[in-house]
């Protein structure tokens, strides 16, 4: 007898750790799946657009950029960190993440700024003092120059390597954001953490464009610089992966990755995406894009 309720207790045991295994390995699939759609492939895209048409409108891509932010505006301020308060560790550990978010964001892109900014000529003293077109934003720029000036090998490798960087520091805070939120619902991709994944696919776009169109300018094949581009999404993949693996070890974990992941994107909405787009296109349009798309967030979130 004991034997029998010995091996139904093992078997019952064996049978739902397995379960656990295959949920968790469904839910880590999942992620990674949303979130190379959203890296790879929005990117990816751009990079075919721009080995097609080799062009780029500056008033399109402006208000996409302002619409995409004021979206993620929405999400980020009344989804991710409301669930970062509500997970009741307090508020000042909240902010702080938040605020830790912020700081690291900004500080890793000054560095970069401050590493490649002096070798551009066209950006100088008299220059705003944020990225005025995207291929700065992402220092495709950077690299163009050194083709342009048919530098050695190495110190094209190093400008590829910066902008991989300023790339990976926009798309893994992005990914973050994704996985945050997918840690909320219990590994369920929620309609948050879905929007976002669609957003920041078409957020990627543009920048898919960005990088593209300098790598072939530089004499690259066409479809080597689309694949390339298309792998310069993957930061998307490993943010999202810290993202849910972080909030989905404890209710504070949680919060930590909520609010730096929001921290985070925030600097990149106000610090870059915004200013960005209103320099690219000067007019109203891309302030009323903000708001159209916030209005659009706030539709997603409440219905």
């Amino acid at each position: 007898m004991l034997t029998f309720f010995a091996d139904t207790f093992l078997t019952m045991y064996n049978y739902n750790r397995q379960r656990k295994q295959v949920f968790i390995t469904n839910t880590i699939m999942t992620l990674i799946a949303a979130t190379a759609i959203a890296g790879v492939a929005g990117t990816g895209l751009g990079g075919l657009i721009g080995a097609l048409f080799k062009k780029d409108s500056n008033r399109t891509v402006s208000l996409l950029l302002s619409f995409a932010g004021g979206v993620m505006l929405s999400v980020v301020c009344f989804d991710l960190i409301s669930e970062a308060i509500e997970t009741n560790v307090g508020i000042f550990i909240v902010i702080a993440a938040i605020a830790l978010g912020v700081l690291v964001t900004f500080l890793l892109n000054y560095l970069i700024d401050r590493k490649t900014n002096p070798e551009v000529p066209h950006i100088d003293v008299n220059h705003p003092k944020t990225a005025d077109d995207l291929d700065e934003l992402i220092h495709s720029d950077h690299l163009d120059m050194h083709h342009a000036r048919k530098d050695n090998k190495l110190s094209l490798m190093v400008a590829g390597v910066v902008m991989a960087c300023a790339i990976a520091l926009h798309n893994v805070p992005e990914g973050m954001t994704i996985g945050a939120s997918y840690a909320i619902n219990g590994g369920v991709l929620g309609n948050s953490a879905l929007i976002l994944a669609v957003l920041i696919g078409l957020h990627n776009i543009p920048e898919g464009m960005a990088v593209s169109v300098p790598l072939i300018g530089g004499g690259m094949n066409r479809a080597k610089a689309v694949i390339i581009t298309a792998l310069s999404g993957a930061p998307t993949i490993i943010g999202a992966l810290l993202g849910y693996v972080i909030g989905d070890m404890s209710t504070l974990g949680l919060a930590l990755s909520l609010g730096f992941a929001s921290g985070a994107m925030l600097y990149v909405v106000f610090g870059e995406i915004i200013p960005q787009a209103i320099l690219m296109y000067q007019s109203k349009l891309p302030a009323f894009s903000v708001i159209v798309g916030m209005f659009v967030g706030l539709i997603i979130i409440y219905i």
